[in-house]
């Protein structure tokens, strides 16, 4: 597993961000049995440069936690067997590795939020990246039961590291 991190933000963690995405991508990773070694990118920006590209890239002109930019398809969440998955399939010709997509994480809402929420910046930064890697492995919340599917997994996912609120 390779994962590319740029932290663009100025902003600094009270925590190895380096090490925490290591533990958050592999577990993520084996809980839901990818079957390939894998590579993400994940980048840490402003407020202003993730408002950008949310408008850029979703027509929504407002700033966000996170965006996720998948490399494949799949026919469901998780299906690594199925027809869009293998036909939309990204290797990188250097590696080896399945190119799974790029996470994009705003660091002024991650500790916004652990504030609004009562929780430490490192659950709020853990819970975002699940949630963008379920993304990058084909969950979606859009409809209701995706929704409900999507929140449990995040939460099994959380308890199981032992990343409590």
């Amino acid at each position: 597993m390779t994962i590319y991190f740029e932290n663009e933000s100025g902003y600094e963690f009270p925590f190895s961000i380096e090490k925490q995405l290591e533990t958050i991508v592999g577990f993520t990773l084996d809980f839901l049995k990818f079957p390939y070694e894998s590579e993400v990118s994940v980048l840490l920006v402003t407020k202003e440069e993730i408002h950008q590209m949310n408008r850029r890239h979703r027509q929504v002109d407002q700033p966000t936690d996170v965006l996720s930019f998948p490399m494949m398809q799949y026919d469901k969440p998780a299906d690594f067997s199925g027809q869009a998955f293998r036909d939309t399939l990204a290797v990188s010709p250097e590696s080896g590795e399945v190119l799974l997509g790029d996470i994009v994480l705003c660091a002024e809402i991650i500790k916004e939020q652990a504030k609004e929420y009562g929780h430490s910046v490192q659950r709020e930064f853990s819970f975002l990246v699940v949630h963008s890697m379920l993304h990058l492995l084909g969950y979606d919340h859009m409809e209701e039961d995706e929704r409900l599917l999507m929140e449990k997994i995040q939460k099994e996912i959380m308890q199981k590291l032992g990343i409590r609120r």
